[in-house]
């Protein structure tokens, strides 16, 4: 079922379009060193975009706080990247705008509605694409459980 979302998230809605824009404008703001965190962001998003279908965006915070990853960052690195972040707010804005109406084109057929979610769960990281990462869906699920398992432990201490 996976292959058969992407295949027809390819062939008729031009979904590799859309992941080659969003590769390429990462690629820009990588060149231009300053805003690198944008550009790693947005390649990690042009990786979601290229198989979205059993994949997630999720945040390295998340990754590196389950223990899923061992990779941690410096903190001038977290500091700079929520300055960039700031800074990219009204470009961010307006992608997520133009996502958002690609997304409503998408709803009006009955065929587009699987493809019209997947650009509905990438608006946020258009929005903020500083700290994301691209998983498989297993990864993501099993963050989110051990994020409920979290709160659950945190409920019953109480």
């Amino acid at each position: 079922m996976k292959a058969a979302g992407n295949i027809l998230w390819h062939i008729p809605f031009m979904g590799f379009i859309t992941a080659g824009i969003t590769y390429l404008m990462g690629i820009v703001l990588i060149a231009t060193v300053i805003a690198a965190p944008l550009g790693l962001g947005l390649i990690e998003h042009a990786k979601f975009l290229l198989k979205p279908f059993g994949r997630a965006m999720v945040s390295s915070d998340q990754m590196i706080k389950n223990k899923v990853t061992k990779t941690e960052t410096s903190k001038y690195w977290g500091i700079y990247s929520k300055i960039i972040m700031i800074l990219w707010l009204p470009f961010g804005a307006l992608f997520a705008l133009g996502a958002a109406f690609q997304t409503i084109g998408l709803f009006f057929s009955i065929i587009g509605i699987p493809a019209g979610l997947v650009m509905a769960k990438s608006l946020s990281t258009y929005f903020n694409p500083v700290g994301k990462v691209c998983v498989s869906q297993a990864v993501a699920d099993e963050i989110e459980r051990r994020m409920a398992q979290e709160e659950i432990n945190e409920k019953l201490a109480a």
